[in-house]
């Protein structure tokens, strides 16, 4: 690859971070889910004949290109980075759902969808249990970024981060069986099925064997170094070097990643981080998600587009029915000894099963002469769109309909009361406006000035009263007040720097001071 060749590279992928990160930029001000935002574009953008964007089309939608920025470049750092930040105590609270889920979901649903497709669509058992495989994963760049933006309850939202975690690594390794092993563990009858269950249970356990002792290595090397870029770089190395090792000796990298995330943003949190670094980290790899998910999606956008579906509608309107089916069969059979688990959480997790780029990544890692591979592109492909744009748009009016995310008890009143005095103490500044400038006198303003200074007095009882019936509330925007007077403190002090009025190494103990305080507020 020449020198012309690397420019060019550049040129499309930062046109396409442009892009990405335009429209996600547009649906956060709207406040809609940007994944969906983006794959609507995406699919549009790929439908048009637009001459500028050919070249990056064609780019992307190259099968290879793809699956190494979705599998090889992005799903390290978007499974490391929501990994990092799930404490160990949530895990340990909501283990039974979450590995009910993550393990007894997983292969109930790839059971289900195997054998139905071996009936209803005639495929080989190979065929049959890649695509289960397939349909049998929640990834996790799509589930975790839209319950992120419609916003769920704490422990809902643990349950389906963890089940998509590890349900992700678990289905990655189905469908490396199902796709290179699974005829020839067949011939062998018995004996295949235990070289199956055994391949199986290897590549699970050097996965979790790799990823700690990686995340236990690297958390003891954050004790010898409080530098946060250093161990920034640390995090990178990890996160990407789990994911490698493990699939360079036939593990699972996925779950080697989330293990090792787990264990540095846990352990390696508390006995080698100061409270900077653990701010910083979290920002860095917030950041480095929101370009990843942007990206991600844009891409997905953009390759369904190369599918022909139709003259395929009667089977993708079979898979998308059956996959649905499975889930459902999966969620509500997973969960029934579950106890102290509300229905609407399972109705929530059941619909919120969403399908995306890395399961279109997988199925174009399939070799070109593998059995059915167009009609499992084809389908899957079909699946993934249904989901992400049917699925993915009506999570947040099913919320709303199951009273998942209500607001704290006290808040739509409050935020009425805020609503009338901003009104109120607008009114007022604009009466002096216009009273200064038309010269009108206090005499003429006075009463209608005093009428707003009566009302506002009554909304300040009645906002004292709504703090003492509430005082979650009141504990709410206290810690909003301190985080706003925390930023400011360290803007002043970054002021005095500038001005050269404390040293460097005074600012630098005062920030760190401030921040944190940051961080423990955060807690």
């Amino acid at each position: 690859m020449n020198e012309l060749d690397l420019h060019h590279i550049f040129e499309l992928g930062l046109i396409l971070v442009m892009i990405a990160a335009g429209i996600t930029a547009i649906a956060k001000k709207f406040k809609k889910p940007y994944p969906i935002a983006l794959v609507i574009v995406g699919a549009i953008i790929g439908l048009a004949k637009i001459p500028v964007l050919e070249p990056l089309k064609e780019f992307i939608t190259e099968g290879e290109i793809f699956n190494f920025v979705i599998i090889t470049l992005f799903l390290p750092a978007l499974l490391g980075e929501a990994a990092l930040k799930l404490p160990f105590s949530h895990l340990k609270e909501n283990k039974e759902p979450i590995l009910a889920l993550a393990f007894g979901g997983t292969f109930l649903s790839t059971l289900i969808i195997g054998f139905s497709t071996m009936w209803l669509f005639d495929f080989s058992l190979p065929t049959a249990f890649v695509f289960a495989a397939l349909m049998s994963a929640t990834d996790p760049v799509s589930v975790l970024s839209i319950f992120k933006s419609v916003g769920v309850k704490k422990r809902l939202a643990t349950v389906i981060e963890g089940e998509s975690l590890f349900n992700d690594g678990l289905a990655v390794v189905l469908f490396n069986i199902s796709a290179f092993y699974l005829l020839s563990y067949i011939d062998q009858g018995f004996a295949g099925l235990g070289h199956g269950i055994w391949e199986f249970i290897t590549v699970v356990s050097l996965g979790l064997m790799i990823g700690g002792a990686l995340g236990y290595g690297f958390s003891l090397l954050t004790k010898y170094f409080d530098d946060y870029p250093l161990e920034i770089i640390f995090s990178i190395i990890l996160f990407y070097g789990a994911f490698l090792l493990a699939e360079s000796v036939h593990a699972s990298g996925v779950i080697a990643v989330v293990v090792a995330a787990l264990i540095f943003g846990n352990y390696g949190a508390k006995i080698g981080m100061s409270p900077t670094t653990k701010l910083n980290i979290n920002n860095f790899w917030d950041v480095a998600a929101l370009l990843a998910n942007s990206l991600v999606f844009l891409m997905v956008g953009l390759e369904i587009t190369r599918i022909n579906f139709f003259d395929k509608w009667g089977l993708i309107i079979i898979a998308i029915i059956l996959v649905l089916i499975a889930r459902s069969v999966a969620v509500y059979t997973s969960l029934l000894f579950i106890k102290n688990f509300p229905t609407p959480w399972k109705h929530i997790i059941n619909w919120g099963g969403l399908k995306g780029s890395l399961s279109i990544a997988l199925v174009l890692s399939l070799p070109r002469d593998f059995p059915g591979r167009e009609e499992i592109l084809i389908l899957a492909f079909s699946v993934v769109l249904f989901s992400l744009v049917v699925q993915g748009l009506s999570i947040k009016p099913l919320l709303s309909l199951l009273g998942v995310n209500k607001k704290e008890e006290g808040n739509q009143e409050y935020e009425e009361l805020i609503a009338e005095r901003y009104r109120f103490e607008t009114a007022i500044m604009e009466i002096n406006k216009v009273k200064k400038n038309l010269l009108i006198t206090d005499t003429v303003s006075k009463d209608i000035v005093n009428q707003y200074e009566q009302k506002l007095a009554d909304l300040k009882n009645e906002i004292t009263r709504l703090l003492h019936k509430y005082p979650d509330l009141k504990d709410k925007q206290q810690s909003i007040l301190q985080k706003h007077s925390l930023y400011a403190e360290y803007e002043a002090i970054d002021n005095l720097l500038k001005e050269e009025i404390i040293s460097s190494e005074v600012a630098e103990k005062e920030q760190e001071r401030i921040t944190n305080q940051l961080v423990n507020l955060k807690d």
